[in-house]
């Protein structure tokens, strides 16, 4: 039976569960570590991952690129601009020099991901959440970057269990 073809609770039951198990792993370890194991660009990620995990931008590849590349990227932008030290947007308010980091890390993000043939959208969450300052050190970088890699795993382990095709390390096709 092919996507097409089967009852359409069945996919459905199958979004539910794939996403619940990736963040309730997720939440679990960061409840325990006191850490961001969770952070918003998660979700898009691990919806198109048991949504629809034959497609290029669900890759883990173009997931581990995307996040890796993005983060690099807001990072980067944080200490051009001087904001790596300073509250988040949220606290302090949008100013010219936090609009130039986000509107750079988006930017470099976008155009990174188009030279490196690894499309994945919610890259570009991951790289504002990072210039907007809501995660912006080094260590939580670092755990942000663990958790993409442990949800990436996860889905990948969960659509290989019900029978859903996810290319492993794949860029996808130019066209």
């Amino acid at each position: 039976m092919t996507a097409d073809t089967e009852p359409p609770l069945r996919p459905a039951a199958r979004a539910f569960a794939g996403s619940a198990v990736a963040l309730v792993v997720a939440g679990a370890i960061a409840m325990l570590t006191r850490q961001p194991w969770l952070f918003p660009s998660l979700g898009p990620a691990i919806m198109l991952h048991v949504e629809r995990p034959d497609r290029p931008e669900s890759s883990p590849r173009n997931t581990v690129v995307g996040h890796l590349v993005a983060l690099l990227a807001g990072y980067a932008f944080l200490l051009v601009t001087g904001l790596a030290d300073q509250p988040s947007a949220v606290q302090e308010g949008v100013s010219g020099a936090r609009i130039a980091a986000a509107a750079g890390s988006l930017a470099v993000t976008a155009a990174a991901l188009v030279l490196l043939n690894a499309p994945h959208p919610p890259a570009g969450a991951t790289t504002l959440i990072v210039s907007l300052g809501l995660l912006h050190t080094p260590a939580q970088l670092v755990v942000a970057f663990a958790s993409v890699l442990l949800v990436t795993a996860l889905d990948l382990l969960f659509n290989r269990a019900t029978g859903r095709p996810m290319p492993l390390w794949s860029a996808p096709k130019k066209g």
